[in-house]
């Protein structure tokens, strides 16, 4: 008997998923390329289940039924090439490849390109829910070659996470090209911003609030209740009030952050497309900055702390709002860079579906994700700044935010992502900015012309501010 699907390599992700699949009614082929893992997994998780484990390329390949479907869950870069050059002596016409990594999207259209010419379907995956998320049902983010769709459709919205009554599947055809992949790579600088709030949230409360880790755990489980109801709020709450011995587990842990280059690519994307994405991008530099630990320690001896100072009140409830308002200027930020980029390659993404797909599964998963939903569906805006959403809920909590920055920066506690989401939603609600000097600066140095009041769009002028400078202008270019 043929197998349904397959799977490359058996890592956390990739032996979850297969697991998944499995659980819904398919026949899984595996393979690794250590054949000891997949020896392990077949004597292990997989044994009397519908698995057929393969010790060569050769045989997984035989196994599966045609057009093939296979699966990479395989490290991004290199070896993502490697073992689709492996593979494909083993394939034949309109077999289909899903690397579902978190691969580089300009990497996925490459991919698409060459497998094209070879008659192979390529599908770029973001698949997002972490282990248990592959394991249970994630959310899933398939881009690429149209016509692998409908061949793997069945099994992707049976394995993914189910949201609403209606048991919508967390599951949407993205966009040609490397759509998937690029969503996913927002979703994960989403994710960055989100976790950097959160604990901007926690490190005021403990530090300026001075309240210990249970009392900050209980907020954070009510506030799970209402509307910043998400994955990182309840696993946060749980986190804190994880103790060994009477210690808490988050009070040992050293204060270096790791990162897999997602929020990077966010953020470099942001810049290319010149999306103010400043929120995400301030997350990935905390985690640079916490990376700097020995030269952190260093420049505290040298350095004096502020005294305390509390001209600005404070309440716990003001850090809710201060997380609810950052939050939502976060998502507004990626989705006009997804927005932007879709409409730059004419991926045809729905905003709305992705919004719906992010509802459950995925790392990010939020109630107000119903919200930002229905405001795509209703609406035709450039930003869900101008929803009717938005401009309901963010005023009030705006004020909270405030209250925070304003406190945190009295008292020198550093809240780079909550700054950000404070300063671009006050540049965005503002009508003059002061630009108009910069332009002025960059005319007088570099005669790049400039924009006036009292004319058209589109005139360009030129001031020979020292008497010396000519008629003669700068080439106008704005990458």
């Amino acid at each position: 008997m043929k197998q349904d699907i397959g799977i490359i390599g058996l890592a956390v992700m990739g032996e979850n998923l297969a697991l998944n699949i499995e659980s819904r009614g398919y026949h899984v082929s595996v393979y690794n390329r250590s054949t000891d893992k997949t020896t392990k997994f077949m004597e292990g998780r997989a044994a009397g289940k519908n698995f057929h484990g393969a010790l060569s390329l050769a045989d997984f390949c035989d196994s599966l039924a045609v057009p093939r479907k296979i699966i990479l869950m395989v490290k991004a870069g290199e070896p993502v090439d490697k073992t689709i050059e492996a593979l494909l002596p083993h394939l034949t016409k309109n077999d289909i490849i899903i690397d579902g990594g978190n691969s580089n999207y300009e990497d996925t259209e490459r991919r698409l390109t060459d497998l094209a010419a070879q008659h192979i379907l390529f599908v770029g995956s973001g698949i997002s829910g972490g282990e248990l998320g592959a394991l249970h049902g994630p959310s899933m983010m398939p881009g690429g070659a149209a016509e692998a769709w409908p061949q793997i459709q069945p099994i992707f919205e049976a394995i993914t996470a189910k949201v609403g009554k209606q048991e919508e599947p967390c599951c949407t055809w993205v966009g040609t090209g490397g759509a998937g992949h690029f969503v996913k790579m927002v979703h994960n600088g989403i994710e960055y911003g989100d976790m950097q709030v959160i604990c901007e949230g926690y490190d005021v409360a403990k530090r300026l609030l001075k309240l210990d880790n249970d009392t900050i755990a209980d907020a954070f489980a009510d506030w799970n209740t209402k509307r910043l109801q998400s994955y990182l709020m309840e696993i946060t709450a749980e986190i804190l009030s994880y103790k060994e011995n009477d210690t808490s587990i988050v009070d040992i842990i050293l204060d270096t952050a790791g990162q897999k280059g997602t929020g990077k690519w966010t953020a470099i994307n942001a810049l290319n497309e010149s999306i103010p994405l400043n929120l995400i991008t301030e997350s990935v530099y905390s985690r640079f900055i916490s990376a700097q630990k020995e030269l952190r320690t260093q420049l505290s001896k040298h350095y004096p702390k502020p005294e305390v100072n509390n001209a600005v009140g404070c309440e716990l409830y003001d850090i809710e709002g201060a997380m609810y308002a950052s939050k939502l200027l976060s998502y507004a930020q990626g989705f006009e860079l997804i927005a932007t980029k879709s409409n730059d390659k004419q991926w045809g993404i729905d905003l709305a579906a992705i919004a719906k797909i992010w509802r459950g599964g995925c790392i990010i998963r939020s109630k107000f994700l119903d919200n930002i939903a229905l405001a795509y569906q209703q609406e035709q805006m450039d930003t869900l700044l101008f929803s009717d959403f938005y401009k309901h809920v963010l005023p009030e909590a705006i004020v909270s935010l405030r209250k925070v920055v304003a406190l945190a920066a009295l008292n020198g506690i550093p809240v780079a992502s909550m700054s950000g989401a404070l300063a671009y939603y006050d540049a965005m609600r503002t009508d003059t900015l002061p630009a108009n000097l910069l332009q002025a600066q960059r005319d007088y140095f570099g005669a790049h012309t400039y924009e006036r009041v009292d004319k058209p769009r589109g005139e360009f002028f030129h001031t020979n501010w020292t008497g010396e400078g000519g008629d003669t202008i700068s080439t106008t270019y704005n990458n």
